[in-house]
């Protein structure tokens, strides 16, 4: 789908799979097998923060974000998961997830100058995990045990994913953040996606959406982070990206596209996603320059990943 082109040499190419859904439904592109199960990793976190309104976790605005997102551990997102624990009457101590420093350069300096420990809550999916553990809560269930992939809010997130992508979840895998991680085809999430952009004002599916529109700093980073850039410099655009070359984007009209890069190198996943919403008419024309990444930065002889679809 992609090639490194050195001095117009072909030096290095990237191969996968990206499917766009269309606002009627049907598909306006697809190269590689769509239909073939993935782990979407990240892309997958919209609809466990549906799956946790759905259990009755009070999520609005900024909080919601962060439970879609994957933020870098800026002092507003632990703020924000910190009052998500808060208000479901929760210690920090609950997350679950692994311990890290920020993944903010200033705050990460920071901590190492005030000799501060490593934290799940500076971890970019403990807005993810506090929603998680806001539902067990809200429901009455144990959240002691919320990462076990039989615990009910597990179960509900597999209905989710399932209810909205229209397909049967085959196998389960644990991500890197420790919590269940249900596998689903580019197809179906791209399909589960457009049906959340396009659900009614109000509705919990179209209440993510909103909130990850609304608060993109909390999808990702307040600056250089592709996320929060894209949904900035294209309003009305969702995007969230997933560890080993995943990326959705879905568009205010409801064109949904699902990226998997077989290497699970990230450097072309923007670029390829940007190029297949460009393929079937979408105006990509404010981050045009995507199109083309550069590989190593400014250098004298030009690198970058140039796409073929």
């Amino acid at each position: 789908m992609a090639e490194v082109r050195r001095c117009g040499v072909v030096e290095s190419v990237h191969h996968g799979t990206v499917v766009v859904v269309m606002p009627d439904g049907s598909v306006g592109l697809r190269l590689g097998d769509v239909s073939l199960p993935v782990l979407p990793r990240s892309t997958a976190k919209p609809l466990q923060a549906l799956a946790c309104l759905r259990a009755g976790a009070d999520l609005t605005g900024a909080a919601l974000a962060v439970a879609a997102g994957s933020h870098i551990g800026e002092p507003i997102h632990t703020a924000e998961v910190r009052r998500i624990l808060r208000d479901a009457g929760l210690e920090e101590n609950a997350l679950q997830c692994p311990a890290e420093l920020s993944g903010h350069e200033a705050t990460r300096i920071e901590m190492l100058r005030l000799g501060e420990l490593a934290a799940p809550v500076y971890m970019n999916c403990s807005g993810n995990h506090a929603a998680m553990l806001a539902a067990c809560v809200a429901s009455g269930w144990p959240t002691e045990t919320y990462l076990d992939p039989n615990h009910p809010v597990q179960r509900l997130v597999c209905e989710v994913v399932s209810e909205l992508a229209k397909e049967q979840v085959e196998q389960v895998a644990i991500d890197g953040c420790g919590a269940p991680i249900f596998t689903i085809s580019p197809l179906g999430l791209a399909r589960a996606t457009r049906a959340m952009m396009l659900a009614t004002p109000g509705e919990a599916s179209r209440t993510v959406i909103d909130a990850m529109r609304s608060h993109p700093e909390f999808v990702g980073g307040s600056h250089n982070h592709v996320n929060t850039d894209l949904m900035t410099r294209m309003p009305g655009l969702v995007a969230k990206s997933g560890a080993e070359g995943t990326l959705l984007l879905a568009t205010e009209a409801g064109h949904a596209v699902m990226v998997k890069v077989a290497d699970g190198g990230p450097r072309a996943v923007p670029a390829i996603g940007l190029a297949a919403l460009a393929a079937v008419g979408v105006d990509v024309d404010p981050v045009s320059e995507l199109l083309r990444a550069s590989v190593i930065g400014p250098v004298r002889i030009p690198d970058a990943v140039h796409v073929t679809l």
